[in-house]
């Protein structure tokens, strides 16, 4: 790999590091710049899974404001995570052929939640049709197993939705719950999957540093025009997504 694509992959690292703690989007930024390089698609998603791993550590680090106290909570939901994460890397890697057309639906079902967040949370609350926490997170680390890009917002739609707290300790709790479920997919991946270790040394080092500066960026950031502007990023993404089957 030249200097060019390393110090390209370096800064796509923070970039997703950045907004993967502030926005839970994190592969907005790093699964097109794995693809900009010239990694095909379904490499460039594991590729951008193992990378990722270093996201959780950053947000540990720069976090512990908003993780203080989370630690139970964050254990619990980490389980039904790596389940989920497991199964998803091996669904991904029986249906391959099928990634670049599912993907793109599901980073607008993401967007759409983050978009009607709160119709979502008085739905949510009403008797009876509240789906239990665990069970979502377990369905939302399948797709993160499967493809790691808006993961993290279906999951902070989940987690903003069920329950009532600052932006910041949701997003905290999100990426630490985010990561295990990343952790269980990327040991599968090492050992059945193209990826692209070259790859993943400089965008890991950049989602390190990143995701270390990202938390106290998020106690400083309004949350509702936050909220929006990750839901359209990830509209975003869905199109340039769709653009890329079609132009074929």
């Amino acid at each position: 790999m030249d200097v060019d694509h390393a110090v390209l992959l370096f800064a796509g690292g923070v970039g997703s590091g950045l907004t993967g703690t502030m926005a839970g989007l994190a592969s907005l930024v790093s699964y097109p710049v794995l693809l900009a390089v010239g990694i095909p698609p379904v490499a460039a998603n594991v590729t951008n899974s193992v990378a990722l791993l270093s996201t959780a550590a950053g947000t540990f680090a720069g976090a512990q404001r908003e993780l203080r106290g989370q630690a139970v909570r964050i254990l619990s939901l980490s389980m039904y995570a790596v389940a989920g994460g497991l199964a998803g890397a091996i669904l991904l890697m029986k249906t391959s052929s099928a990634f670049e057309w599912v993907v793109p639906w599901l980073i607008v079902i993401g967007a759409a939640a983050l978009l009607f967040r709160e119709p979502l949370r008085r739905w949510y609350g009403r008797p009876g049709r509240r789906p239990p926490v665990p069970l979502m997170v377990f369905v939302i680390g399948i797709y993160g197993g499967y493809f790691g890009a808006a993961a993290g917002v279906l999951l902070l739609a989940v987690m903003a939705v069920a329950a009532v707290e600052p932006l910041a300790v949701t997003n905290a709790v999100k990426s630490m719950v985010l990561g295990a479920s990343n952790l269980a997919a990327a040991i599968l991946y090492a050992f059945i999957a193209p990826v692209h270790w070259s790859a993943v040394a400089p965008m890991a080092v950049g989602c390190l540093l990143g995701s270390w500066i990202g938390p106290a960026l998020v106690r400083r950031t309004p949350e509702r025009p936050l909220r929006i502007a990750i839901a359209v990023a990830a509209l975003g993404l869905a199109s340039y997504l769709w653009w890329k089957v079609f132009a074929r």
